[in-house]
């Protein structure tokens, strides 16, 4: 079948070679002619995914009807902040009958609706949802991973599932759109404060307890969003967690990490051409749980140091701090 990847960025581009290695006819839009260029003459992706050959059987162009021409599968992965006005740019020409994946991890920071919610609102049709523990780096270089596909029809889940699967990504489906959505993009948050424990030079102690009681306020506030508690605990949820908490290549909790060092946000972000979703997240996040009521102490304090300059030190000693509980609770 033909496939398209909306965002030439290191997730999108991994995603394409899954699809690539499987046979299917792939087409990678990106906004910027000049560098695609430079990925064919490089067979490269230089900046988001550098030092992994890319096969020459993946096409790239910054066309948009040309990109999505009779596409039987379109997967969308764009930066959540800028994932609304492109969207928005494709609605007349994607094809009607293509199935539409979201595979980005995050919330509109106006709206704090979640992508796919997002997408059905431009384009008028059900969007799927793909998410789970899997870095760029190792996905494009035929790692071993699984992750899950979510659709209201398990029939297209199983579908998506088909085109994705290979001998070294597994896909797994089920039907809870909400909760696989929001443990991509809530996890990054809790990313983020793992990242700061390690740049104070805290232990495994430390980073275990904010990833498990990480993984309780992701569920508190996912069920509250109507997202069913157990997707939690599976690989959308606590597997994207701990990878995202504990890998060389989390770019949230790398974030983190030099934040819990002393560097301002506005050092690091101006140093880095990556996306760290936490950082946008954090406060969309943190205002969803104050609408609803919903305590989230951890995501508090992300977005207390990230957005209004609170010391990270002063922050673990506020989670500390709290006034004893029930684990339950």
């Amino acid at each position: 079948m033909k496939a398209t990847i909306i965002g030439d960025g290191g997730w999108g581009t991994a995603l394409a070679m899954v699809l690539d290695r499987n046979g299917h006819e792939i087409t990678v839009w990106g906004p910027f002619p000049e560098y695609l260029e430079e990925i064919r003459i490089f067979s490269e992706n230089v900046t988001y995914l550098p030092g992994v050959k890319l096969p020459e059987s993946i096409r790239w162009t910054a066309d948009h009807e040309d990109a999505v021409k009779d596409a039987d599968l379109v997967v969308l992965v764009v930066p959540s902040r800028f994932f609304k006005p492109v969207v928005e740019s494709f609605k007349s020409h994607i094809p009607a009958n293509a199935l539409i994946v979201s595979a980005t991890k995050g919330l509109d920071e106006q709206t704090h609706e979640r992508m796919s919610e997002v997408a059905e609102a431009i384009l008028e049709r059900p969007i799927s949802v793909l998410s789970g523990p899997s870095h760029a780096e190792e996905v494009a270089r035929g790692i071993p991973c699984a992750v899950a596909v979510a659709a209201k029809d398990h029939a297209v889940a199983e579908q998506i599932q088909q085109y994705f699967t290979t001998d070294s990504f597994r896909v797994y489906t089920l039907e809870d759109v909400k909760g696989v959505e929001l443990g991509g993009a809530l996890k990054n948050v809790i990313a983020v404060a793992a990242g700061m424990s390690d740049g104070m030079g805290f232990g495994d102690n430390t980073k275990a307890a904010l990833m498990t009681r990480g993984v309780a306020e992701i569920t508190r506030l996912g069920v509250a969003l109507g997202a069913k508690p157990e997707t939690f605990y599976g690989l959308s949820g606590m597997g994207d967690l701990m990878v995202t908490c504990m890998s060389r290549h989390s770019r949230n909790r790398g974030v983190g990490e030099r934040l819990g060092k002393g560097e301002s946000l506005q050092q690091i972000m101006d140093g880095m051409k990556m996306v760290a979703e936490g950082v946008w997240n954090c406060r969309a996040a943190k205002e969803l749980a104050d609408e609803l009521g919903v305590s989230v102490p951890i995501t508090e304090q992300v977005n207390a140091v990230v957005h209004e300059g609170k010391d990270p030190r002063e922050a673990m000693q506020a989670l500390m701090g709290r006034a004893p509980k029930p684990e339950r609770e």
